[in-house]
């Protein structure tokens, strides 16, 4: 049988370079998670869960009058439009900003005393607008011509941070005024201080169970825990009300002021991955 040539290319590497090939080449195969070789360390995943209810209400409240003559309906809707705002300035809440809405067009005015006198509100020039501000009013008037007769309506908005004082005024709306007084159903919710709020301390609480965690590997393996070297949010979760019963076709009853707090709740969920340094006796001598 004819044996075919071959031919064979051979590099001869001293014993240094051997070792430092190898070193470059275990380094390429590590995870992103590894650190250098030879360096001690536990690495550990954690979470935390953060759920909090709602920090703002925005209740409104809706008058409503037509009458032939414009001056009878404006005069019906602000009679009744003067008894809220001065219910609600009672129960310590500031009247911040109205608006005034006609057939042109919507126009804002700011009215910080918070009583409305006529047609004309004094205009506060170096107001600013802030709807979603701690315990403050907003009022939207509109006035038009249906058919033959004069149609006002207004809106009262109001947001509150205490709910305690928004039901009371709620029940005295209920009881005072007629029922051409609309009362709506508040409305829950958030602000985006408090949102940022919840993240972090879900984010936060993730990291000190992970630190504890650690903690406990090292105690059971007889180690020392040192400095967190590598700290990494991986995951997070966001979800809106808490378990509890829904609206359904057998169950059309309106939920309890209890009920929709429950359901604006917001909860955060945050995984994070730790990787912390474990002190070698060198290291404890030293400090010793």
């Amino acid at each position: 049988m004819a044996i075919t040539p071959a031919q064979v290319f051979a590099s001869l590497l001293s014993d240094q370079e051997k070792s430092k090939r190898c070193r470059s080449e275990y380094r390429g195969a590590q995870s992103p998670h590894s650190s250098p070789a030879g360096e001690r360390e536990v690495q550990v995943s954690a979470s935390a869960e953060v759920t909090a209810p709602p920090n703002r209400a925005r209740l409104c409240v809706l008058v409503g009058s037509r009458k032939e003559a414009a001056a009878a309906a404006k005069s019906s809707v602000n009679r009744r439009l003067d008894y809220i705002l001065q219910s609600v300035r009672a129960h310590g809440v500031r009247i911040i900003f109205g608006v005034w809405t006609l057939l042109t067009g919507p126009v804002f005015i700011a009215y910080p005393e918070g009583i409305l006198r006529g047609n004309y509100i004094a205009v506060d020039q170096d107001f600013t607008c802030r709807p979603d501000q701690e315990d403050s009013v907003t009022v939207t008037k509109d006035f038009r011509r249906v058919e033959n007769a004069y149609q006002m309506e207004a809106e009262v908005c109001v947001i509150f941070s205490d709910f305690g004082k928004m039901e009371n005024l709620c029940n005295l709306f209920v009881e005072k005024l007629d029922s051409s007084v609309v009362v709506g159903s508040p409305q829950f919710y958030h602000t985006t201080e408090a949102v940022e709020t919840i993240r972090r301390q879900a984010c936060l609480r993730a990291v000190a169970n992970s630190r504890r965690k650690a903690f406990e590997v090292c105690r059971l393996l007889g180690q020392t825990l040192g400095r967190p070297l590598i700290v990494r949010e991986e995951e997070t979760k966001e979800s809106d009300g808490l378990t509890s019963e829904t609206a359904t076709p057998d169950n059309m009853r309106s939920l309890t002021i209890q009920q929709q707090i429950n359901n604006a709740s917001m909860t955060v969920c945050s995984k994070v991955f730790v990787t912390f340094e474990l002190k070698s006796k060198d290291n404890l001598k030293r400090n010793n």
